[in-house]
């Protein structure tokens, strides 16, 4: 128990501070709701539509494309820091996972799923356009 003692206390510490900062918040600040402050912020520009509609699937594999190459930068640093020790086998072993990586980048070059906007995909140009609603309120 005594290596866990020191994670409880810091769980039990981050959930009271939380705790703390909510109760303490809702009872000393300020509260005047107006409509204008109850409107969700969208970066400057009014909200549009509803929140749930649904998004081009291409979006989400660009997400997960991103996240795959960028946990590959996460085995560099290791095997940078040890290159001296493993020498020509840790070289060529690099070598080799960077040659799957660009295979694997080329295919999804080639299957298009790096090519997003309206000239690829006419569901993305109809849903991207803006009715004639939007269009009035912005003149």
């Amino acid at each position: 128990m005594v290596g866990w003692g020191g994670l409880a206390i810091m769980m039990i510490a981050g959930i009271g501070f939380g705790a703390v900062s909510i109760l303490l918040s809702s009872l000393v600040g300020p509260s005047n709701p107006t409509p204008e402050k109850m409107a969700p912020y969208e970066c400057g520009s009014p909200p549009v539509g509803d929140a749930r509609e649904r998004q081009s699937i291409k979006f989400y594999l660009v997400a997960m494309i991103f996240l795959l190459f960028d946990i590959e930068v996460a085995f560099l640093y290791p095997w940078a820091m040890a290159l001296r020790d493993l020498s020509w086998p840790g070289f060529v072993q690099i070598l080799v996972f960077f040659l799957i990586l660009l295979v694997g980048y080329i295919y999804i070059w080639r299957k298009g799923t790096l090519d997003w906007g309206p000239e690829h995909d006419p569901e993305y140009a109809h849903a991207a356009a803006p009715g004639p609603s939007v269009i009035k309120r912005y003149r």
